[in-house]
């Protein structure tokens, strides 16, 4: 999970960086087909081969769209506007959003005061990074297009958990198929404003690579696997973590703000996430075995 929060919210920094250069669409594209390209050698080293039943490959179209294709689009689009750190903060709404669906199908039943109140306090820490009542216009297109995304995470999170994990398929053949499917749909959007001329240099090229296998490809497999061992409300918590990440790559990297107030707000933040992970001690195992109930018999 610590790996996974580091790569993830080092995202929005590469985002950032690789908007100099292209697009958002051509963002979106690249970092699709180098996960994919990544995890398709992954796959190829590992003896893994991808799904091949057509019914799973529609449950993976499905997925590949809530959880990559249109969040990956949104972030793109909204860090147009937004500074990086502030669009970690802003994606760690999604272990909220995953739980308000989790609630809502049924899958998260008699969740434990101590995991609410995780949850609630890591909010808390968010809002604090944040500081809303210090801007403004703090509720523009581009935040509200992070925020989407990062319900779009959730739900993809959970359709991920019930759909595709634990059916006989390898988690990086999953998320090889899902990548895979996310680079067609991306494509899909070119048109509208992929196609306009591209201004990489080499720095904007190592960005880009960066952005694609790490970030994306290998991230997102790490993300497989959490959901794969955990369940998709547990992998959303790792969200709570990178506003950590994101805030600080971008007061180091990018200058954006740092202060004291951001410093308490991300200490929140992990007590809040290692609040919701938690869980309810194991049975203390008698040290002496029970006495059968009646006299054992020849």
């Amino acid at each position: 999970m610590g790996v996974l929060a580091l790569l993830w919210g080092s995202t929005f920094l590469w985002i950032e960086l690789a908007l100099e250069a292209l697009s958002p669409v051509q963002v979106t594209l690249a970092r699709c087909l180098l996960g994919t390209g990544t995890l398709l050698v992954l796959c190829l080293a590992s003896g893994q081969r991808l799904p091949r039943e057509r019914a799973v490959w529609g449950r993976v179209f499905v997925a590949a769209f809530w959880c990559n294709a249109l969040p990956f689009a949104m972030f793109s689009i909204g860090q147009q506007t937004v500074d990086s750190g502030v669009a970690g903060v802003l994606n760690a709404t999604t272990p909220l959003w995953s739980l308000l669906v989790g609630i809502a199908i049924g899958s998260e039943r008699g969740v434990r005061p101590l995991r609410w109140g995780g949850l609630l306090l890591g909010f808390g820490g968010v809002v604090l990074i944040f500081a809303p009542w210090q801007g403004v216009g703090i509720v523009s297109w581009g935040a509200l297009a992070i925020v989407a995304a990062a319900a779009s995470y959730a739900i993809g999170f959970t359709y991920m958990g019930r759909a595709l994990v634990g059916k006989g398929y390898a988690t990086l053949s999953l998320s090889t198929a899902q990548l895979l499917a996310a680079s067609g749909l991306t494509a899909l959007s070119l048109p509208a404003g992929g196609l306009a001329p591209v201004h990489l240099d080499r720095a904007g090229l190592v960005v880009v690579v960066i952005l694609g296998i790490f970030a994306t490809g290998i991230t997102f497999h790490l993300t497989y696997r959490i959901i794969a061992d955990e369940g998709a409300t547990n992998a959303a918590t790792v969200g709570y973590l990178l506003p950590v990440v994101s805030v600080g790559l971008g007061a180091l990297v990018l200058d954006e703000p740092f202060s004291l107030r951001v410093a308490a707000g991300m200490l929140i933040v992990l007590v809040g996430v290692a609040m919701t992970r938690r869980k309810k001690p194991a049975p203390a195992a008698s040290a002496h075995p029970p006495l059968p109930s009646h006299p054992a018999r020849p």
